[in-house]
């Protein structure tokens, strides 16, 4: 079984949308959905810096946009379609990504939402100094021990030996300073807050009033939930899901272990792709993956379907 995974924030670089957008109908679609959410897509993934595309609310629209615009050259291709993946997940900001693809959401109304997202996000963490930072190596209860101590949360317990803490600035420098017994380094984010902890609740109450105004379809393949690892099968408990997720912890680890109970036999990640595939080399060892990072990638990736696929 194929599974195709979408990428958080922290995986956009400058100008990584522009060889997408030199595919045909590519730059009107994301024109289409620029104008739809208000933001325009196409500049900040072509000229926009690094320092543009790290606002939150800048950044998880942009995001799923390239994630949208992947999946749509991919399956396109005459060896892969729609039905070549049997299950599919998103880390943080791309589960809004994944359930669209599962047919939850419409492209439209995905990008409406995590637009509401990410300027709810970054609302809530201009009111207190907040970041995260990843931790390589240790024992995880040993390195969430060690958190718990200074007052971090685990937002992100990527599997992999990866933990990533978040919380105030004054947390983390002093988590920085001080690492857990038995891992390998601290690693600041470039991320705008203390993204999935309790910093973020302010941000659920706009979400939720977003999200009651979608009519979600259940989806039509497993889609594999950040909260606990689990196949939701209603599109209603997706979205209460992606809405209450960025108060709460991502477990990227479960949907790993997930994965491997569903038999995965290859996975593909959207654009911009390479951090999931990288945790799933370590996690998920022997089992072939496909990280789209430029159009030049699908070919690769439509290989890896036409073996794989059953």
């Amino acid at each position: 079984m194929l599974v195709l995974v979408a990428p958080g924030q922290g995986a956009q670089t400058p100008g990584f949308l522009t060889p997408w957008l030199e595919l045909p109908g590519a730059a009107d679609r994301v024109a289409g959905w620029s104008d739809a959410i208000g933001l325009d897509l196409a500049h900040y993934g072509t000229k926009a810096d690094a320092d543009e595309i790290r606002d939150t609310a800048v950044a998880q629209p942009l995001l799923v946009a390239a994630g949208l615009l992947a999946a749509a050259e991919l399956t396109a291709l005459p060896q892969v379609g729609r039905t070549a993946f049997g299950a599919v997940a998103g880390h943080s900001v791309g589960e809004i990504t994944a359930a669209a693809y599962a047919g939850v959401l419409s492209d439209t109304d995905a990008l409406s939402l995590v637009r509401t997202r990410g300027l709810a996000m970054a609302e809530a963490a201009a009111t207190t100094a907040t970041g995260m930072a990843a931790i390589l190596g240790g024992q995880p209860d040993v390195v969430i021990a060690h958190l718990e101590k200074l007052g971090l949360t685990p937002a992100n317990v990527n599997g992999a030996g990866q933990i990533v803490a978040a919380g105030t600035l004054e947390q983390i420098a002093a988590l920085e300073a001080e690492k857990p017994e038995g891992s390998m380094k601290v690693v600041a984010l470039k991320v705008a807050g203390a993204f999935h902890t309790h910093h973020m609740a302010p941000a659920v109450a706009g979400l939720e009033k977003a999200a009651s105004a979608l009519s979600p379809a259940d989806p039509a393949l497993k889609y594999v939930s950040n909260k606990d690892g689990q196949v939701v099968t209603t599109g209603a408990d997706v979205v209460a899901r992606l809405v209450g997720q960025v108060a709460n912890p991502v477990r990227w680890d479960l949907c790993m272990e997930t994965f491997a109970a569903l038999g995965v036999t290859g996975i593909v990640e959207l654009s911009p792709g390479g951090t999931l595939t990288g945790l799933a080399k370590r996690a998920l060892k022997g089992v072939p993956s496909v990280a789209l990072k430029t159009p030049d990638d699908l070919e690769k990736a439509a290989a890896l379907v036409s073996e794989h696929a059953v």
